[in-house]
């Protein structure tokens, strides 16, 4: 639950917007959502009781792609649409709500206690009834080996971040089997996001198994669904009822998931080829969605946010800091708001936090001094010594010029023009390197191949343990970044994280993330950009799914149906 998840700007929401000016369409608002409560907390989702909704069906729930691993952690797999499938089929030990807050699932735990603050100690009961689709019983074995999987001592699994895990001193065998007893050697704030999802002692017990053992397809689950079919020439992937699930027998029949484009999703959903759809703020989607039959647009705020990172890495362009901070003054963030996504929010509000996204109670904007303004990048690149020279500017011979890698498809094509146009005016050269959308993460962005980068986080109901890994910097082993693609850190960001994620109480651990906060923006490694709109688009028989506010760990499949 604490790491945030990726995902690519696939969607073309800039062409969109830039085509449609271009040619007159998309005007008088018809693409525009309604205005709309802007604090977690409320969602969309035409809730219903369980008399109201039919037994049976197949929802069709469009995906971006095929999962890249079913194991969530392990580097391939920390993507939405890995989660999208996986979480159908993986234990969650406890679950988001749409106002951010936690809450106990109880079908694979009977109770979760802190039996001591010092040193910090929890006590898990399994529920007795909770098994493995291979009959095993769910045991405290299953958590000792994701323990030792993820705590970081074996770097032989790739894992996608060690948070949590590596401040606990041991997990043993309570009374029996279905007691499990985590002992801290650290205390951890956030302990509600270890353990979900949990996998097996068999996929954690050996590195190779758990870096591509999984590839292919889960092997072993625990879940109110099961694999039914994986159609790789399809590209679909069917989910069904698992008769040994031991909870709430699920409304559906199945789900069946589709891999297809963003752009043709409305066409699919008007066909009935989907039931439901990701709008991702795309102009001529909500367009679409909005006049057509029997279909509803819901909406609410989600942490769906979109930043650049800038590589600051050794020997790249960029590892300076106050070349970063000069290029921080040289974007203009709102234009690229307004492209983006002011045709259907006008005057968007820019995210002004790393850590927490807007709606939440948390959340201050901390931009401090690095707002846009060309004469002080200007004069801040004069001073460090890049000399315009032509165009462009050069220093000691060679010609300041940073590569953005584009994920091929217009939003992010876009996004590298505008960047392009908006650094030129103070003589940064942007050269767009547009790579296949397959290889953007795995080639470019994981092994940090760029200067500039462009793409979404989903964030948790666990904040600061989604962050850490992305901005912490393991100094010893700069190989070890986790999810801190740029290369960017400090000691003293690192010590500030290890304070606030120890640190119990909630209102504190707030105030000691939005100090980080600001030293984050002073490093400038990571420009926050804007947050999309929540707009979700389903068929009007859909019940208990739409926009799920901050509920997305994990969508609640259970109660998803049809109604009668």
């Amino acid at each position: 639950m604490g790491r945030r998840k990726v995902l690519a700007l696939v969607a073309p929401a800039l062409a969109a917007a830039l085509t449609l000016s271009a040619c007159g369409g998309g005007g008088g608002g018809a693409g525009q959502l309604p205005q709309t409560d802007t604090k977690a907390g409320v969602n969309d989702i035409n809730p219903q009781q369980d008399s109201n909704i039919k037994d049976g069906g197949t929802l069709q729930f469009p995906i971006d792609s095929p999962s890249a691993n079913w194991n969530q952690n392990e580097v391939d797999g920390n993507d939405v649409a890995s989660a999208r499938l996986s979480n159908t089929l993986m234990p969650w030990l406890f679950t988001e709500n749409a106002d951010a807050t936690i809450s106990l699932n109880k079908d694979y735990l009977v109770s979760a206690d802190v039996t001591s603050t010092d040193p910090q100690v929890l006590d898990f009961k399994i529920n007795p009834k909770a098994k493995w689709s291979n009959g095993r019983a769910i045991t405290w074995e299953d958590f000792q080996a994701q323990w030792k999987a993820m705590n970081g001592t074996n770097t032989a699994y790739q894992v996608t971040g060690t948070t949590g895990y590596e401040d606990i001193g041991n997990v043993e065998r309570g009374a029996d089997d279905q007691e499990v007893k985590i002992t801290f050697k650290n205390k951890f704030g956030e302990w509600k996001g270890l353990f979900s999802p949990l996998y097996p002692k068999e996929l954690n017990s050996d590195p190779k198994e758990f870096n591509t053992g999984w590839v292919d397809e889960p092997k072993i689950t625990a879940n109110a669904f099961k694999i039914g079919k994986i159609d790789n020439t399809a590209k679909t992937v069917e989910v069904v009822r698992d008769p040994a699930w031991w909870g709430k027998k699920p409304h559906l029949d199945g789900i069946l998931f589709k891999v297809m484009t963003r752009p043709s999703m409305p066409d699919a959903m008007a066909s009935g080829a989907i039931d439901v759809a990701d709008t991702n703020a795309l102009l001529t989607a909500i367009t679409q969605y909005k006049t057509m039959q029997n279909v509803k647009l819901r909406q609410a705020v989600a942490p769906d946010t979109v930043h650049m990172t800038l590589n600051g890495g050794q020997g790249r362009i960029l590892a300076d800091q106050k070349l970063r901070q000069a290029l921080f003054k040289a974007v203009d963030r709102q234009g690229i708001a307004n492209a983006e996504i002011g045709k259907i929010t006008p005057n968007p509000k820019l995210l002004g936090n790393h850590i927490y996204a807007q709606g939440t109670p948390q959340y201050q904007d901390n931009t401090g001094d690095l707002k846009y303004n060309v004469d002080e990048a200007k004069k801040d690149l004069d001073a460090l010594g890049w000399k315009m020279n032509g165009q462009f500017r050069s220093k000691d011979g060679k010609e300041l010029d940073v590569t953005y890698v584009s994920s091929s498809t217009p939003a992010s094509d876009d996004t590298g023009k505008i960047l392009q146009q908006q650094l030129a005016q103070v003589g940064i050269k942007v050269t767009i390197n547009a790579v296949p959308t397959a290889d953007f993460f795995p080639k470019y962005v994981n092994v940090g191949n760029f200067d500039l980068v462009t793409f979404r986080w989903i964030a948790s109901s666990t904040p600061m343990s989604g962050s850490k890994g992305i901005y912490s910097l393991d100094l010893q082993n700069p190989s070890n970044i986790q999810q801190n693609y740029g290369h960017v850190g400090s000691q003293a960001i690192n010590d500030a994280f290890t304070k606030a994620v120890g640190e119990i109480d909630d209102t504190k651990r707030a105030q000691l993330a939005n100090d980080i906060d600001k030293r984050l923006w002073d490093i400038a490694g990571e420009l926050p950009l804007y947050q999309l709109p929540g707009a979700v688009a389903t068929k009007a028989n859909v019940a208990n799914y739409g926009a799920m506010g901050f509920a997305t760990n994990p969508i609640d499949y259970i109660n998803i149906g049809f109604t009668k």
